[in-house]
């Protein structure tokens, strides 16, 4: 960016890169400015909500900005919703959350860490309890704050705004939520906030609590949300498009190579390491098509999953992933599975009972579309029934990733 020097210049490249958006426009180049001219690492804020679920490479792109921060020299500032989570958290919800019980919150969150710190350096980590400073907070202080915002301004927010035109519930706690987050700024002295798009509004709402409370506001950094595998929806658990951090390596590799070619660029930008130069050869290798966005997406699969199992781990999930696509060969461990008792079995019931199916129609489904094969020969359009001693000993697979031996029951 203009005006910041060259030692600072690439870091701000590095740290804009992928941003959904940066407010002030100049926030970000402000606060590099000045940790520099201080001679401090700038303290990068990230409110977060224990809920023990398994974390995806969605939940991680904010995770890896952060981390992006951190090797960078700043400090990550991780701000547990102790207090906060027990309000419940109102952004793009059309109806009023469940609120979290303070034991809640300390449960979820033992899982939690293990999870994040697969991200994150441990060294370059404060983490603190917004119920430290909220809980024991008197009324009049709370009034206080309360001051410095309206219910014009709250009703901007989309989410409420769209509630209120609809004559839906909006609990007072609700509109009380981007207060309490703004006040956590002012606690820790945050720098940066970072968030998804969906938290801007309470980000917002901390520059000008800090503001009030005389302390320099903070710039607030947002990432866009990440499309799942599907390629048109958000990654999301209850959709089945997603990736988990603590997936094996191979099953991680499976579904980066499964995406469209269009995301492999938004994959390296939003989940990988990889400099923003790179990132911007990997979408040109897209862009220019076959053998070039192959070796594209199998970059930056490696990428990935070298940043969640190691290198060598990465390299030989490749090397399984082709044995099975390219060559044609079967997982070694590939799963057992008893055939029911009978001279006759029910495919479709076979592969729903061993997981490879959501139901028998769905299996159904699968068959007449040519998914599913026995022994790599594909079952034929209404061949539901088949024989049990045709079947046993056979590799049944569905789509290239699934496949179980059939055995005889005991």
């Amino acid at each position: 960016m203009a005006g910041l020097p060259s030692s600072l210049r690439e870091a701000h490249e590095i740290l804009a890169s992928g941003a959904a958006q940066i407010l002030p426009e100049n926030g970000l180049a402000e606060r590099l400015l000045a940790a520099d001219r201080e001679g401090r690492p700038l303290r990068v804020k990230l409110g977060i909500d224990p809920s023990g679920s398994q974390l995806t490479l969605g939940h991680a792109v904010v995770l890896r900005k952060l981390r992006q921060f951190q090797d960078l020299g700043h400090l990550a500032v991780l701000v547990v919703g102790g207090f906060t989570g027990q309000v419940g958290d109102p952004s793009g919800r059309t109806a009023t959350r469940s609120a979290q019980s303070a034991e809640d919150v300390r449960l979820n969150a033992s899982g939690y860490f293990g999870q994040l710190m697969r991200v994150l350096d441990e060294d370059r980590v404060e983490i603190v309890n917004n119920a430290d400073w909220l809980a024991p907070m008197r009324l009049t202080d709370i009034l206080d704050y309360t001051r410095q915002m309206t219910i014009a301004q709250l009703l901007e927010r989309d989410d409420f705004a769209r509630r209120f035109a609809a004559r839906q519930p909006i609990t007072l706690s609700e509109f009380f939520y981007p207060l309490l987050q703004g006040i956590d700024s002012v606690e820790i002295h945050a720098d940066i906030e970072l968030g998804g798009t969906d938290q801007t509004f309470n980000n917002l709402v901390g520059r000008e609590l800090q503001r009030a409370r005389g302390q320099d506001p903070q710039a607030v950094l947002t990432v866009p949300l990440l499309v799942g595998t599907d390629g048109t929806e958000k990654m999301s658990k209850s959709l089945g498009n997603f990736i988990a951090i603590d997936d094996p390596a191979d099953e991680q590799f499976g579904k980066l190579m499964s995406i469209p070619d269009t995301l492999v660029g938004m994959y390296a930008r939003l989940c990988t390491a990889m400099h923003p130069r790179e990132v911007d050869q990997i979408e040109r290798q897209v862009a220019a098509g076959g053998p070039e966005a192959n070796a594209a997406k199998r970059r930056v699969a490696r990428e990935i999953v070298a940043l969640y199992h190691g290198a060598d781990e990465a390299t030989a999930a490749e090397q399984r992933f082709d044995a099975v696509f390219k060559y044609g060969a079967l997982p070694a461990d590939v799963l057992e599975h008893a055939l029911p008792a009978g001279d006759s079995v029910h495919l479709p019931a076979v592969l729903t009972a061993a997981g490879l199916a959501e139901s028998t129609s769905a299996a159904r489904r699968l068959i007449d579309q040519g998914a599913v094969r026995i022994d790599g020969k594909p079952v034929q359009v209404g061949e539901y029934d088949l024989p049990a001693a045709t079947l046993a000993g056979s590799v049944v697979t569905v789509g290239k990733r699934r496949a179980i031996r059939l055995h005889p029951s005991a």
